[in-house]
């Protein structure tokens, strides 16, 4: 099961990377398909002997990236992505911590009640959007609507869609797990992380060595 869950981590932290890649190369592409045809233009007035060769170079360059405007269509799809599939990546990692430090101030017993109050708010919060989210998105694919610059690929809205209740739902499960680990006294805080635990653990270490 350990084995399993590591290899789960692995993928969403490399699917993570995948999707902030994509994110950058197709930006990347875009800027550089939509500057560099002036240098061409520019070298096509300087020297008149290959200015028509230049020239055709520009206006090929620049006729991509008029045909790149789905560019910025894509990059927002692929960054709503990031969003919703890193929200399970944060709860894992305890990007939450400010408030889990408000909860440690409080007695022990207190903190287990609370981290379960809190779970359970969560939970709900989660299994809402998931049943929502799921109606929105059978609607959504049930209508067949082209997303903006990106219906020429065969992309509908509804399948960009699909990551809010899986998102949603990811999230269902990580606070799940959570809600059982602080029932059966396994850990106290919200994260499956405790990055104060181990910023505590890291600094004795260093003590001890020095």
């Amino acid at each position: 099961m350990h084995a399993l869950t590591r290899l789960w981590e692995h993928l969403e932290e490399a699917f993570i990377a995948f999707l902030l890649a994509a994110m950058t190369l197709v930006t990347f592409t875009y800027v550089l398909f939509n500057n560099v045809y002036t240098f061409f233009y520019t070298l096509s007035d300087k020297w008149t002997v290959t200015s028509a060769l230049f020239s055709s170079i520009g206006d090929h360059l620049m006729s991509v990236a008029q045909d790149m405007s789905w560019s910025v269509a894509l990059t927002k799809a692929l960054f709503g992505w990031m969003i919703f599939f890193g929200m399970s990546y944060g709860v894992r990692t305890a990007g939450h911590l400010g408030v889990d430090s408000l909860v440690k101030l409080t007695p022990r017993p207190v903190q287990r009640w609370l981290g379960m109050l809190a779970c359970t708010c969560c939970l709900a919060y989660g299994g809402l959007f998931v049943v929502a989210s799921l109606k929105w998105v059978a609607a959504l694919l049930v209508a067949k609507i082209g997303a903006e610059d990106l219906d020429q690929f065969g992309i509908e809205i509804g399948f960009i869609a699909v990551i809010v209740p899986i998102g949603f739902g990811l999230v269902f499960i990580r606070y799940l797990e959570i809600f059982w680990r602080i029932f059966t006294h396994r850990q106290m805080g919200l994260g499956l992380a405790d990055e104060a635990a181990e910023a505590s653990k890291l600094a004795a270490s260093s003590e001890e060595h020095h």
